[in-house]
């Protein structure tokens, strides 16, 4: 058997997972949840009584976070849904490139530079005008399932 017939691909990830299972019955508005895929903020959840064929179910009503679409399942309370893994960093903001993305500087002393700006027109006129005057921005970015967008800014004062 010769070195080549085995052959991995190798993936650059940790291994860790995107998502983690939390009964359907235990997750509450403001908190996270995977439906059709997207990771999403509820917004409302209502609980059926049981019928004659036994489970209660729980009705989601939950905005992509990414997207701000809305998405809405059904499950039975006592089934698992997928629940993301949501972070939130705060990157202070060095410069935009003409092509859209963002150079931001980590805590570490790094920079960042495979975020575009966002496509919300408020926030992205709240950072190019701030940029343009000089000001010294901080930008929040979430990050959930292997997707990050910028989220929020705050202005730290003049530089």
């Amino acid at each position: 058997m010769s070195d080549e017939e085995h052959h991995f691909e190798s993936k650059a990830d940790a291994g860790a997972s995107k998502t983690y299972p939390q009964q359907a019955g235990t997750i509450r508005k403001n908190g996270y949840i995977v439906i059709k895929g997207r990771p999403c903020k509820v917004v409302e959840v209502s609980t059926s009584k049981t019928g004659k064929h036994g489970h209660a179910k729980c009705h989601f009503v939950a905005i992509d976070i990414f997207t701000a679409k809305k998405l809405e399942d059904i499950v039975p309370s006592s089934h698992n849904c997928d629940v993301p893994h949501v972070n939130r960093t705060d990157y202070q903001l060095i410069d935009i490139s003409e092509d859209g993305f963002v150079s931001l500087l980590t805590d570490n002393g790094n920079t960042k530079d495979d975020l575009k700006l966002p496509t919300d027109d408020s926030l992205l006129s709240q950072i190019k005008d701030g940029f343009g005057e000089g000001k010294d921005l901080v930008v929040s970015v979430m990050s959930a399932m292997g997707e990050e967008q910028i989220c929020a800014l705050k202005d730290i004062g003049p530089k």
